[in-house]
Protein backbone atom coordinates (compact mmCIF):
# COMPACT_ATOMS: atom_id res chain seq x y z
CA UNK A 1 0.00 0.00 0.00
CA UNK A 2 1.08 3.67 -0.89
CA UNK A 3 0.20 6.87 -1.11
CA UNK A 4 3.06 9.34 -2.90
CA UNK A 5 2.65 12.91 -4.14
CA UNK A 6 4.42 14.05 -7.19
CA UNK A 7 4.91 17.96 -7.01
CA UNK A 8 4.38 19.77 -10.14
CA UNK A 9 7.49 22.04 -9.67
CA UNK A 10 9.83 18.84 -9.80
CA UNK A 11 8.53 18.08 -13.40
CA UNK A 12 11.04 18.40 -16.39
CA UNK A 13 10.16 20.48 -19.08
CA UNK A 14 10.62 21.19 -22.49
CA UNK A 15 10.28 24.38 -24.41
CA UNK A 16 10.42 24.89 -27.82
CA UNK A 17 8.98 28.03 -30.23
CA UNK A 18 5.54 28.22 -29.04
CA UNK A 19 5.51 24.85 -26.89
CA UNK A 20 5.97 24.49 -23.60
CA UNK A 21 5.96 20.34 -22.20
CA UNK A 22 5.82 19.26 -18.56
CA UNK A 23 7.14 15.43 -18.05
CA UNK A 24 5.25 14.05 -15.37
CA UNK A 25 7.54 10.76 -16.15
CA UNK A 26 10.71 9.78 -17.51
CA UNK A 27 10.85 11.42 -21.25
CA UNK A 28 13.20 11.84 -23.81
CA UNK A 29 16.58 13.19 -22.79
CA UNK A 30 14.73 13.87 -19.60
CA UNK A 31 15.85 10.08 -18.31
CA UNK A 32 15.28 9.37 -14.83
CA UNK A 33 15.38 5.50 -14.34
CA UNK A 34 13.08 6.18 -10.96
CA UNK A 35 10.48 6.96 -12.60
CA UNK A 36 9.80 5.34 -16.20
CA UNK A 37 6.25 4.64 -15.61
CA UNK A 38 3.28 3.38 -13.20
CA UNK A 39 1.96 0.44 -14.43
CA UNK A 40 1.19 0.39 -18.01
CA UNK A 41 1.56 4.58 -18.01
CA UNK A 42 4.71 5.59 -19.73
CA UNK A 43 3.93 8.76 -20.43
CA UNK A 44 2.04 11.99 -18.68
CA UNK A 45 2.85 15.43 -20.50
CA UNK A 46 1.29 18.59 -19.94
CA UNK A 47 0.91 20.95 -22.64
CA UNK A 48 0.65 24.60 -23.56
CA UNK A 49 1.05 25.42 -27.28
CA UNK A 50 0.88 29.43 -28.12
CA UNK A 51 0.08 29.83 -32.01
CA UNK A 52 0.64 34.07 -31.35
CA UNK A 53 3.99 32.38 -31.15
CA UNK A 54 4.41 29.72 -33.75
CA UNK A 55 1.87 29.23 -36.67
CA UNK A 56 2.68 25.08 -36.12
CA UNK A 57 2.60 25.57 -32.04
CA UNK A 58 2.54 21.72 -31.25
CA UNK A 59 4.47 18.60 -32.79
CA UNK A 60 4.98 18.44 -36.45
CA UNK A 61 3.99 15.04 -38.00
CA UNK A 62 5.78 12.33 -36.17
CA UNK A 63 5.78 8.55 -36.04
CA UNK A 64 4.34 5.79 -33.21
CA UNK A 65 4.03 2.41 -32.87
CA UNK A 66 2.47 -0.02 -30.44
CA UNK A 67 1.05 2.70 -28.22
CA UNK A 68 -2.48 4.01 -26.94
CA UNK A 69 -2.21 7.29 -27.02
CA UNK A 70 -4.90 9.41 -24.99
CA UNK A 71 -5.25 13.41 -25.26
CA UNK A 72 -7.67 15.36 -23.20
CA UNK A 73 -7.77 19.44 -24.49
CA UNK A 74 -7.93 21.89 -21.39
CA UNK A 75 -7.98 24.78 -23.02
CA UNK A 76 -8.34 25.86 -26.71
CA UNK A 77 -8.83 23.60 -29.52
CA UNK A 78 -6.19 21.11 -30.62
CA UNK A 79 -5.56 19.93 -34.72
CA UNK A 80 -5.28 16.45 -34.92
CA UNK A 81 -4.19 14.92 -38.30
CA UNK A 82 -2.94 11.46 -39.53
CA UNK A 83 -1.29 8.80 -41.82
CA UNK A 84 -4.83 7.16 -41.81
CA UNK A 85 -6.96 9.99 -43.05
CA UNK A 86 -7.81 10.86 -40.08
CA UNK A 87 -7.77 14.96 -39.20
CA UNK A 88 -10.08 16.78 -36.31
CA UNK A 89 -10.09 20.01 -34.62
CA UNK A 90 -10.27 18.35 -30.31
CA UNK A 91 -11.88 21.19 -28.28
CA UNK A 92 -11.97 21.49 -24.84
CA UNK A 93 -13.48 19.32 -22.83
CA UNK A 94 -12.94 16.58 -25.66
CA UNK A 95 -10.60 13.30 -25.50
CA UNK A 96 -9.00 11.62 -28.32
CA UNK A 97 -7.52 8.06 -28.40
CA UNK A 98 -5.20 7.29 -31.34
CA UNK A 99 -4.07 3.68 -30.89
CA UNK A 100 -0.71 3.59 -32.85
CA UNK A 101 -0.85 -0.66 -33.46
CA UNK A 102 1.79 -1.52 -36.21
CA UNK A 103 2.39 2.24 -36.57
CA UNK A 104 1.07 5.51 -37.50
CA UNK A 105 2.31 9.55 -38.19
CA UNK A 106 0.36 12.13 -36.84
CA UNK A 107 0.58 15.95 -35.95
CA UNK A 108 -0.78 17.73 -33.23
CA UNK A 109 -1.00 21.94 -33.82
CA UNK A 110 -2.99 24.16 -31.65
CA UNK A 111 -5.39 25.45 -33.92
CA UNK A 112 -4.84 29.38 -34.33
CA UNK A 113 -8.47 30.46 -34.57
CA UNK A 114 -9.69 29.15 -30.65
CA UNK A 115 -5.89 30.38 -29.59
CA UNK A 116 -3.59 29.45 -26.50
CA UNK A 117 -4.33 25.73 -26.21
CA UNK A 118 -3.49 23.20 -22.92
CA UNK A 119 -3.60 19.36 -23.47
CA UNK A 120 -2.70 16.75 -21.00
CA UNK A 121 -1.41 13.42 -22.77
CA UNK A 122 -1.20 9.67 -21.98
CA UNK A 123 0.80 6.77 -23.26
CA UNK A 124 -0.34 3.65 -22.26
CA UNK A 125 1.71 0.41 -23.19
CA UNK A 126 -0.88 -1.79 -25.45
CA UNK A 127 -2.11 -5.29 -23.78
CA UNK A 128 -2.10 -6.69 -27.34
CA UNK A 129 0.58 -5.49 -29.65
CA UNK A 130 0.28 -5.91 -33.72
CA UNK A 131 -3.33 -4.27 -34.17
CA UNK A 132 -4.27 -1.71 -36.63
CA UNK A 133 -3.94 1.94 -36.47
CA UNK A 134 -7.48 3.18 -35.22
CA UNK A 135 -8.54 6.98 -34.50
CA UNK A 136 -11.54 7.63 -32.04
CA UNK A 137 -12.93 11.35 -31.01
CA UNK A 138 -15.15 11.79 -28.02
CA UNK A 139 -17.79 13.86 -27.50
CA UNK A 140 -17.93 16.55 -24.50
CA UNK A 141 -19.59 15.35 -21.72
CA UNK A 142 -20.97 18.35 -19.86
CA UNK A 143 -19.13 19.17 -16.80
CA UNK A 144 -19.78 17.37 -13.35
CA UNK A 145 -18.84 17.21 -10.12
CA UNK A 146 -18.48 13.57 -10.30
CA UNK A 147 -15.92 11.39 -12.24
CA UNK A 148 -16.76 10.40 -15.71
CA UNK A 149 -15.39 8.20 -17.35
CA UNK A 150 -14.27 9.35 -20.76
CA UNK A 151 -12.06 6.56 -22.35
CA UNK A 152 -11.38 3.03 -21.24
CA UNK A 153 -14.41 1.55 -19.26
CA UNK A 154 -17.61 2.79 -20.82
CA UNK A 155 -15.84 5.59 -22.49
CA UNK A 156 -13.65 5.60 -25.68
CA UNK A 157 -11.92 2.16 -26.10
CA UNK A 158 -8.09 1.84 -25.36
CA UNK A 159 -6.20 -1.05 -25.70
CA UNK A 160 -4.84 -1.73 -22.14
CA UNK A 161 -6.82 -3.67 -20.42
CA UNK A 162 -8.53 -2.15 -17.34
CA UNK A 163 -7.18 1.01 -18.16
CA UNK A 164 -9.91 4.09 -17.49
CA UNK A 165 -9.38 8.18 -17.76
CA UNK A 166 -11.61 9.92 -15.74
CA UNK A 167 -12.37 13.55 -15.04
CA UNK A 168 -14.03 15.88 -12.79
CA UNK A 169 -14.63 19.95 -12.32
CA UNK A 170 -14.77 20.42 -8.72
CA UNK A 171 -15.88 23.56 -7.41
CA UNK A 172 -14.29 25.06 -4.19
CA UNK A 173 -15.76 22.92 -1.32
CA UNK A 174 -16.93 20.26 -3.54
CA UNK A 175 -15.93 16.57 -2.75
CA UNK A 176 -15.51 13.61 -5.14
CA UNK A 177 -15.17 9.69 -3.69
CA UNK A 178 -11.73 7.71 -6.01
CA UNK A 179 -11.92 4.80 -7.76
CA UNK A 180 -11.53 1.64 -5.85
CA UNK A 181 -8.92 -0.09 -8.57
CA UNK A 182 -5.74 -0.92 -7.01
CA UNK A 183 -3.50 1.53 -8.90
CA UNK A 184 -4.44 5.24 -9.43
CA UNK A 185 -2.58 8.73 -10.89
CA UNK A 186 -4.24 11.47 -9.82
CA UNK A 187 -3.50 14.78 -11.25
CA UNK A 188 -4.63 18.26 -10.42
CA UNK A 189 -4.78 19.95 -14.51
CA UNK A 190 -6.26 23.34 -12.45
CA UNK A 191 -6.75 24.72 -9.34
CA UNK A 192 -6.16 23.37 -6.02
CA UNK A 193 -7.89 20.54 -4.11
CA UNK A 194 -7.10 18.41 -0.57
CA UNK A 195 -6.57 14.52 -0.85
CA UNK A 196 -6.43 12.82 2.84
CA UNK A 197 -3.77 15.26 4.11
CA UNK A 198 -1.90 16.36 1.39
CA UNK A 199 -2.11 19.09 -0.48
CA UNK A 200 -2.34 19.25 -4.06
CA UNK A 201 -1.63 22.06 -6.51
CA UNK A 202 -1.94 22.96 -10.29
CA UNK A 203 0.44 20.11 -12.06
CA UNK A 204 0.72 18.08 -8.69
CA UNK A 205 -0.06 14.34 -8.83
CA UNK A 206 -0.63 11.47 -6.73
CA UNK A 207 0.20 7.95 -7.57
CA UNK A 208 -2.27 5.55 -5.39
CA UNK A 209 -1.61 1.74 -5.25
CA UNK A 210 -3.70 -0.62 -2.82
CA UNK A 211 -5.02 2.21 -1.29
CA UNK A 212 -8.61 2.91 -1.81
CA UNK A 213 -11.96 4.57 -0.27
CA UNK A 214 -9.61 7.94 -0.34
CA UNK A 215 -11.57 11.01 -1.11
CA UNK A 216 -10.27 14.88 -3.27
CA UNK A 217 -11.67 18.10 -1.96
CA UNK A 218 -11.31 20.97 -3.82
CA UNK A 219 -9.91 24.07 -1.96
CA UNK A 220 -10.42 26.09 -5.18
CA UNK A 221 -12.34 25.76 -8.70
CA UNK A 222 -10.31 22.16 -9.98
CA UNK A 223 -10.34 19.94 -13.19
CA UNK A 224 -9.25 16.02 -11.85
CA UNK A 225 -7.76 13.93 -14.26
CA UNK A 226 -7.84 10.17 -12.66
CA UNK A 227 -6.32 6.98 -14.54
CA UNK A 228 -7.52 3.83 -12.93
CA UNK A 229 -5.95 0.42 -13.28
CA UNK A 230 -7.80 -2.63 -12.46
Amino acid sequence: MSMALYAGSDRSSETVKGRLTSHSFSFGPHYDPTNLGFGPLVCHNDDLLDPSVSTVAGYPEHPHTELEIVTWVLEGALVHTDSSGHRHVVEAGRAQVLSAGTGVRHSEIADARSGRCRFVQAWLTPSAPGTVPSYVLGEAPPPSSELVVVAGGDGLRVGTTGARLLVARLAAGESVALPDDPRQHVFAATGAARLDGLDLHRGDAVRLTDEPGHVVTATADTDLLVWSFA
